[in-house]
């Protein structure tokens, strides 16, 4: 059945209508001498709309007699009624040779860079890595050596493990597998001191190997060797080893913030307004002012890479101004709620860097209220490891 369609399409077909008292009998007959119809809409009781291929259509007229329906083409469609449609319309097929024309010169370009799988390393920093090794967008794709750019990044960045680019159409996927950087481990037939990572305070130190250098209590700061990687005998004198031991320290963590009493805040009106630009590679056009009938908004920009195909990028982006109105409020607090809000602030910013929320152990607030608000100092009492391995060097 879609083979027939696909032969009307490439061979024409029309679209009819059939109108009689005797329908059904019409179709009957139309099946018994294998006349293919589809698209079937019965638009009354006594007519119809059915496509029909157009070597068949110049059999009805004896069935059309013998039913006594009259039938009556609505539209001519298919691909030789197109071109006869358009065949004085020499302008129509010079723009549309040039569109095919410049679409395949394109197509030997890269129109749009996709990374994925950094997360730790920022995506512009990825991108102008690529740049300076001559991999970008508008490069042709002829002649580019995909291994040598993704070795010499390799070389540049240790904090990449693996990098490979695939390119499709227009796009280039570049995949990026970020490296786990974890501290030097020291062979344990090397010396080496255990050291302190923070500034903290010790509260318990268990040394399995070496000599403790500090005691439950001592502050000790950052680089502070708390193990040794000695021993001292009476007979035998200093003797170096690799030391081995644990280390629970205290360490502090703060944030401050401030809230004033009296507020302007943003209330968003919920009216909007939009702007247009469209950007052909490095040339900008705009397609309406740039300038906000508001007085007072907030501006979000977006852009779209426009695409003919899953892969096939073109150099050209839409750009879209969002204008969002808002109306300013103002707002007072008492004293108490603003240091509620500045204790609510300052203890997110610490969740935000302490890992293991489990391991605080106290939280002090300290509050300081001034002519123009509430500050508060939030400290994190953790208990943490804070031990690394140093290699002793003489």
């Amino acid at each position: 059945m879609y083979l027939k369609i696909l032969f009307g399409i490439i061979f024409g077909y029309v679209t009819i209508e059939i109108e009689g008292y005797f329908i059904e009998r019409f179709m009957n007959l139309c099946n018994n001498q294998r006349i293919f119809l589809w698209n079937l809409k019965r638009t009354h009781s006594t007519r119809m709309l059915v496509n029909i291929g157009m070597n068949d259509f110049k059999k009805l007229k004896p069935i059309a007699r013998k039913t006594k329906c009259r039938v009556k083409i609505q539209e001519k469609k298919g691909v030789p009624h197109l071109l006869h449609r358009y065949q004085k319309r020499k302008l129509f097929f010079l723009l549309a040779l040039i569109i095919f024309l410049s679409i395949l010169l394109l197509s030997n370009f890269i129109w749009n860079i996709e990374i994925t799988g950094n997360e730790n390393i920022p995506t512009q920093e990825i991108q102008k890595l690529l740049e300076e090794n001559n991999f970008k967008i508008g490069k042709c794709k002829i002649g580019i050596k995909t291994k040598e750019v993704t070795e010499q990044v390799r070389l540049e960045r240790n904090d990449i493990a693996w990098i490979g680019i695939e390119i499709k159409g227009t796009n280039a996927i570049v995949k990026i597998v970020e490296a786990n950087l974890k501290p030097e481990i020291i062979p344990e037939d090397e010396y080496c001191n255990i050291i302190a990572t923070k500034d903290a305070m010790i509260v318990k130190i268990s040394a399995q190997n070496g000599t403790s250098v500090v005691k439950e209590g001592d502050i000790v700061t950052k680089g502070s060797i708390l193990i040794g990687g000695w021993l001292e005998g009476k007979y035998t004198g200093t003797r170096y080893v690799h030391a081995n031991g644990e280390v629970q320290a205290k360490v502090w963590y703060s944030e401050k913030a401030q809230v004033p009493l009296n507020q302007i805040k943003k209330a968003k009106t919920g009216a909007k307004e939009n702007k247009y630009s469209v950007k052909i590679n490095n040339f900008e056009i705009n397609l309406s002012k740039r300038l906000s009938k508001f007085q007072k908004y907030d501006t979000i920009d977006t852009s779209k890479k426009l695409k003919l195909f899953s892969d096939f990028y073109l150099p050209i982006e839409i750009h879209q101004r969002t204008f969002e109105e808002y109306e300013e409020q103002e707002i007072l607090y008492t004293a108490e709620e603003a240091k509620n809000i500045a204790i609510q602030e300052a203890k997110q910013k610490l969740d935000e860097k302490i890992q293991e929320k489990q391991s605080v152990i106290n939280e002090k607030f300290y509050t300081k209220q001034t002519a123009q608000g509430v500050e508060v100092e939030v400290i994190y009492e953790v208990l943490e490891t804070i031990s690394t391995k140093e290699k002793i060097v003489f």
